[in-house]
């Protein structure tokens, strides 16, 4: 049902102390769209329950949906706000040929769901679970809201990305939009720039909308106030799954949920042979729904952004929230996991 995958320090770790919620200090999440959707029963359980009555500070890092995640896990009533940006993102219809602008003005409208009237300050407040919103900022074709040049630009990052994945720092800086008093530091194998800006009431809205503002896609979000003038699109650029570590001061292992076992790095490894580097997942414990699982829910798979086209809006919802009532299962395993602390289902995590 799901299944457990641990760097080789964070498998060692947990077969001398078990698995307990102490043993995190960071907390990611991944993009994907509507694919989190298959993690919505267990981020409810880990929130609710897992960290329940947590004292020590856990880093939310997500891009992307999993920024829109952390902004949610952040909040006083965390499973409140998980559930408002699930069901509120479910029943998202758009025109037959939706433009940027539009899908910019509906996701605005989601975020504005999400924050309510007080969640804003409650991210900004929180010394517990503190949010962190990963943006990559843009330059030359790619930071263009012209498709053609955007699409030019990107199609550069494909080659220059294949060649190497440094080569990004060429187009892309990473931007960590990060909780006030987060002493948050990663260490990334490739070098790419990364810059940390405190979260503040003038930034968080644009913050978390850059995060999931796909190329091509989207609008792009340009000057985030307290960041560098310039354009902002999705931190799913750099970051799709992420390949880095952590490198902050008594900093222990890392949670992940995640929809798939084999993490890719950037969007522009989707489809390619890249695989993450062992070192960056030495001491990330990955929670992934078992392919038996998934060949269960409707249509064998998880929801993707190719659902808005292949499916009528009515068939869509059904399917979506059928995934959705179907992911607490997966609550129930970690949870059964947990209780009998089955270390043995643990598996070594290989790129």
């Amino acid at each position: 049902m799901l299944e457990i995958y641990a760097g080789a320090n964070a498998l060692k770790t947990i077969q001398e102390q078990g698995f307990n919620q102490e043993l995190f200090t960071n907390f990611l999440g991944a993009s994907g769209g509507p694919k989190w959707f298959t993690l919505f029963g267990l981020d409810k359980f880990l929130f609710s329950d897992f960290f329940n009555e947590r004292t020590e500070e856990l880093n939310l890092i997500g891009s992307s949906a999993g920024a829109f995640r952390a902004a949610c896990f952040a909040q006083k009533s965390p499973i409140e706000a998980i559930e408002r940006l699930a069901h509120k993102y479910a029943r998202v219809v758009y025109s037959a040929k939706p433009t940027p602008q539009e899908i910019s003005e509906n996701a605005q409208e989601i975020i504005n769901y999400v924050f309510g009237a007080t969640g804003e300050q409650e991210i900004l407040n929180n010394s517990i679970f503190k949010a962190h919103f990963i943006v990559a900022k843009c330059s030359g074709l790619t930071a263009s809201e012209s498709k053609y040049k955007q699409g030019a630009g990107l199609l550069a990052s494909m080659l220059l990305n294949k060649l190497y994945r440094k080569n990004l720092s060429y187009q892309y800086q990473r931007y960590i939009f990060k909780h006030p008093t987060s002493q948050l530091a990663i260490n990334d194998p490739y070098n790419i720039p990364s810059h940390y800006i405190d979260l503040q009431e003038k930034n968080i809205n644009d913050a978390l909308m850059a995060s999931g503002s796909i190329p091509m896609v989207m609008s792009g979000v340009k000057n985030i106030k307290g960041a560098a003038n310039g354009m902002y699109r999705d931190g799913g650029i750099i970051d799709y799954h992420f390949d880095f570590s952590f490198a902050q001061k008594n900093q222990k292992l890392t949670l992940y949920p995640h929809f798939n076992p084999k993490p890719r790095a950037g969007w522009f490894d989707k489809n390619g042979n890249r695989t993450v580097l062992n070192s960056s997942y030495d001491n990330v414990v990955l929670l992934v729904p078992s392919e038996e699982f998934i060949n269960k829910l409707p249509y064998g798979k998880i929801p993707d952004r190719t659902d808005f086209n292949a499916l009528d809006a009515d068939t869509r919802l059904k399917y979506w929230l059928t995934v959705l009532q179907e992911t607490e299962r997966l609550a129930d395993s970690f949870n059964e996991f947990l209780a009998n602390q089955q270390l043995d289902n643990i598996q070594k995590f290989l790129p």
